[in-house]
């Protein structure tokens, strides 16, 4: 333990849009950074099919897209964080494209930009038609190779954050069969979402919550867990992950049908463009009265949709679907989580030497329901805010002594837990179900050490307290929205305290 602060490198768990800006933008410094697959797989960021929303366009602002963004989060949305992310969009889009990212352009040079629901303008930089996230990624991926600052270490999975002296000091690694700890100068969070807790999800399966769950235990704050996003047209097919059928489709006309051919979505304020919760809950509406949902590109795209969508003709093709021809069969699935370890606008969590950023983080950028398209950029500019941060941070002295642990073993969720998350923890919630869930999640993760039940234990715990339905978070039992929007925030030994009655009472009877 005599290696010098200075020379400890910063460590990035994660490679998505998030992780892989904040290496690139603290070059020269040391990074180390760790991936449980190979560089951009499992992530989220390269299934991306939309692309990054930024006020850009001649007609746009960043007042606008603020104006959106405040509407899309139900009262929830943090004015401050949002300003600071939104204002600084352009000059993300510009740091990508120096870093190799080739965005869409008109036959005049300008921006080839894409609608999305709720946005107001035409405001979405894409790249390679609907493969943005995938052509954005794999620019930063070259440029990571070519930095000799970064050393990638695939295929390690992080177990834990190493505290000491109330700091966190590196990450336990668990690799080739073995464990072993890395001393850091600082550690930055970027590994992704949640989806994988839930069956059908449009995220890597292998993302349940990692990131979360090494926060809460070293002592950070979490926000926002309640608010899991639903995308309202995923592919309803066999696959799993289930495929995304981006929102850009009903941006260029494609409209939403049962299965008698009726427009639900007709008569709803926005129609197809209504924000993402009321789209999500319209169609589980009809699927849970044993209809079937139909997204009809033929009218407006036709034989061109090919063009405008190559990846997600793909996608339908593999489930025999010809969308210049067919109809879409689609249902919601998890897609997002505006929740996760709570920061500043540095990226900084409330334990000292950590810092998460990406969807692992929650910044207030999205509220209660996450605007389309804010996510990449979220990612972006706090990739980079965080790499400022760090820069300009002195490291302390690395630790003398470590106090040794027991090693652990991070296990992904299971199909019993998978399905009591849905069940429980879906588009609809009731209190019967989150204190039931509660009950089976609380013993997996205190006494069972489990962190997928870890993280669906605070979910659940937030869900319960939140008493009210707000964007992403709907009950059943409480359908009005309250007069006094307020974000919770809570850490661990809260959130075990609080569930701690709820696993002692008795649970309801039911037939």
């Amino acid at each position: 333990m005599n290696t010098p602060s200075a020379a400890l490198p910063v460590i990035v768990i994660g490679s998505g849009i998030a992780g892989l800006t904040t290496a690139l933008a603290l070059a020269p410094r040391k990074v180390l950074l760790i991936t449980k697959a190979g560089l951009g797989q499992q992530t989220s960021s390269a299934w991306a099919q939309g692309g990054i929303a930024a006020a850009v366009g001649p007609d746009d602002s960043a007042e606008l897209h603020l104006s959106d963004t405040l509407a899309a989060g139900d009262g929830l949305v943090d004015e401050e964080a949002a300003r600071f992310i939104l204002t600084r969009a352009a000059d993300a889009i510009h740091w990508l494209e120096r870093q190799g990212a080739q965005f869409d352009r008109t036959s005049d040079g300008e921006f080839s930009l894409g609608l999305e629901a709720a946005h107001c303008r035409r405001r979405i930089v894409h790249a390679s038609g609907d493969a943005s996230g995938a052509s954005v990624v794999n620019a930063l991926i070259r440029q990571v190779l070519d930095t000799p600052s970064i050393t990638v270490m695939a295929g390690a999975q992080a177990q834990r954050l190493t505290v000491a002296e109330g700091r966190v000091v590196g990450v336990e690694i668990a690799a080739g069969g073995s464990t072993e700890t890395l001393l850091g100068s600082a550690v930055v969070l970027a590994t992704g979402g949640i989806g994988g807790l839930y069956e059908a999800t449009t995220n890597p399966t292998g993302n349940f919550g990692q990131g979360i769950a090494l926060a809460a235990r070293a002592g950070a704050a979490l926000a926002d867990m309640e608010f899991v996003q639903f995308h309202p047209t995923a592919l309803a097919s066999p696959r799993t992950p289930l495929a995304l059928i981006s929102e850009a489709v009903r941006g260029e006309g494609a409209q939403l049908r049962n299965e008698r051919g009726e427009r639900f979505m007709a008569d709803v304020p926005g129609a197809e463009l209504a924000p993402r919760d009321v789209v999500a809950r319209a169609i589980s509406a009809e699927i849970a009265r044993g209809g079937r949902v139909f997204l009809d590109a033929r009218p407006t795209l036709g034989n061109r949709f090919a063009a405008r969508f190559p990846s997600i003709t793909a996608l339908c093709q593999d489930a025999g679907i010809d969308p210049a021809r067919e109809a879409i069969p689609v249902r919601p699935a998890v897609h997002y989580h505006m929740g996760g370890v709570a920061t500043d606008l540095a990226g900084r969590t409330r334990v000292e030497g950590l810092w998460a950023v990406g969807e692992v983080a929650a910044t207030g950028l999205h509220g209660a329901n996450r605007l389309a398209s804010n996510s990449l950029l979220e990612a972006t500019v706090m990739g980079l805010a965080a790499a400022k941060d760090i820069a300009r941070t002195t490291p302390h002295p690395a630790p003398a002594y470590l106090e040794p642990v027991e090693p652990r073993r991070v296990a992904p969720p299971d199909a019993s837990l998978r399905a009591l998350v849905s069940r429980s923890l879906g588009v609809l919630r009731h209190e019967a179900g989150l204190k039931q869930a509660i009950n089976q999640l609380r013993p997996l993760a205190l006494a069972q050490g489990s962190d997928a039940a870890l993280v669906a234990l605070t979910i659940a715990a937030f869900a319960l307290e939140r008493r009210e339905s707000r964007g992403a978070h709907a009950r059943t039992d409480f359908p009005q929205t309250s007069d006094q929007p307020t974000r919770q925030f809570l850490t661990l030994p809260e959130i075990i305290e609080r569930t701690r009655a709820v696993e002692n009472a008795p649970l309801p009877l039911t037939a």
